[in-house]
């Protein structure tokens, strides 16, 4: 048995497409690749990356993806331009200069200088150009993903905490609590969220954000019965835990 994951997107197609390309190469086909939210905002096709992935997943390939803290923006914007996400520690709009990327996902619709425009006016180019489904799509990811003894979500878990019992705030934007904590989950936690420079196993968690929505790569990796495994273009490199 085995699973493919790949890391935070954040609007960058050729690099989602080069992932793929990699997993094709390694003899993939037909099983679970699960991407690990994030899809959208700071790159420049946000709309390729979800059309796309609605794409595959209508045709039927096994493609999961679980919502990260930035996929459900773009609904929210679009329903209540004022929303603030209750997750973030400093709340601002989703069109605030620099805070979420929304400027390069809504011109990835057609919605240009986002930033830089009257939210009002902004507003009513997104409602009449965003297809409602995509907007809908990225709102009702699935939270997680379990596949064998591998959990795949977006930021983490509420140590301690039942799965059926998590908070849907921590699986999308938990950090320090999840990284500090040692003990084995009961499962392999597979997660994104946090950019550090190359994918890491931890032994207890494996981190797949390699920062691609601030210039770095899209990682992506094999879970299977021997390890976890890196792709890359000269092959597979075994992660290894503690």
């Amino acid at each position: 048995m085995r699973a493919y994951a790949i890391g935070d997107i954040h609007g960058q197609f050729d690099l989602l497409r080069r992932a793929h390309n990699l997993i094709s190469r390694d003899g993939g086909a037909g099983a679970p690749v699960v991407h690990l939210g994030d899809l959208i905002d700071r790159g420049p096709d946000s709309r390729g990356v979800v059309d796309y992935l609605m794409a595959g997943q209508a045709a039927g390939r096994p493609w999961i993806a679980v919502r990260g803290n930035h996929d459900p923006k773009l609904a929210m914007f679009l329903r209540e331009p004022l929303w603030l996400d209750p997750g973030a520690a400093e709340p601002q709009i989703y069109t605030a200069k620099g805070a979420h990327g929304a400027a390069e996902t809504l011109a990835s619709y057609g919605v240009e200088l986002a930033e830089d425009r009257p939210l009002a006016e902004v507003h009513a180019e997104a409602l009449a150009l965003v297809p409602g489904d995509h907007a809908d799509w990225l709102e009702r990811l699935p939270l997680w993903y379990r596949f064998g003894d591998a959990l795949f979500v977006h930021a983490g878990l509420r140590p301690g905490v039942a799965l059926e019992a998590q908070d849907a705030l921590d699986l999308m934007w938990i950090r320090k609590e999840f990284h500090n904590d040692g003990r084995d989950h009961g499962f392999l936690v597979v997660h994104g969220h946090t950019p550090i420079r190359e994918a890491t196993h931890y032994g207890n968690r494996v981190n797949m954000d390699s920062g691609a929505g601030q210039g770095g790569p899209l990682s992506v990796a094999r879970i299977d019965g021997e390890g976890v495994w890196l792709m890359g273009d000269d092959g597979a490199r075994r992660l290894g835990g503690r």
